[in-house]
């Protein structure tokens, strides 16, 4: 959205809309930290009951044995990965996070390999990694020292699949009122693919594809590390 050089230009609709980008946006800030215990509640509200089938439909493309997930949030994708028999580690910022994830695996016997960290400074070795995962990740993925960093600890043909956007798709009021939402706050933004196209230049071999679901999809992104491409 292009800023406007005085509110009197602005269409209608415009200046209540960033409000509104505004408030929602700082809303998705304190619900990952200081209020992360209503995270999965509201995720399940905003996407319609779809959020943890969402998470957890990366599971079937992850089957080699030391996984990353970057942002890990409540942690319904380390029990799915650790009860797949996948020894999976998890990276994230967010003290309050990494608080209900601890929980969460300890509640059900699991064992927790969880991290506090900056994706742009991944604090692991070179190559130590077969597949590195993130759903819906946050802008920081978008910055080239994160998929360097991601880049770094996979190990040769390594993959990275990532879930990063979905879109409600239903015709019923509710469902096309949360997808109005989603579209206007950035969280379900036009899909093209040329997009990819700066990752391929990062050294990584893309595809991608959609799953579709009743009333949603989801786009799957697959970055195999390239060995003939060096970033730099």
């Amino acid at each position: 959205m292009e800023k406007p050089n005085n509110l009197g230009s602005m269409p209608p609709l415009a200046f209540p809309k960033r409000i509104l980008i505004t408030l929602l946006r700082l809303f998705f800030k304190l619900l990952y930290h200081q209020i992360a215990w209503m995270y999965d509640w509201v995720a399940s509200i905003v996407s319609l009951g779809s959020w943890q089938n969402w998470v957890t439909s990366v599971v079937p493309y992850l089957n080699d044995p030391k996984t990353l997930e970057i942002g890990f949030g409540t942690g319904h994708l380390q029990v799915a990965l650790s009860q797949k028999g996948i020894s999976i580690y998890g990276l994230d910022e967010s003290h309050q996070m990494a608080q209900i994830t601890q929980r969460r695996l300890a509640s059900m016997g699991l064992r927790s390999n969880l991290i506090r960290g900056d994706a742009q400074v991944l604090p692991f070795a070179d190559n130590c990694f077969h597949q590195v995962v993130m759903t819906f990740p946050a802008e920081y993925i978008l910055i080239p020292a994160s998929l360097t960093e991601i880049r770094r600890v996979l190990v040769n043909d390594g993959v990275v699949i990532m879930a990063p956007l979905a879109w409600i798709t239903g015709r019923k009021p509710l469902e096309r009122l949360a997808a109005w939402v989603n579209h206007i706050t950035g969280e379900a933004p036009e899909w093209d693919a040329k997009s990819l196209e700066p990752l391929k230049k990062l050294g990584f071999e893309v595809s991608w594809e959609m799953i579709n679901f009743k009333t949603s999809k989801i786009l799957i992104i697959r970055m195999q590390k390239s060995l003939h491409k060096e970033y730099g």
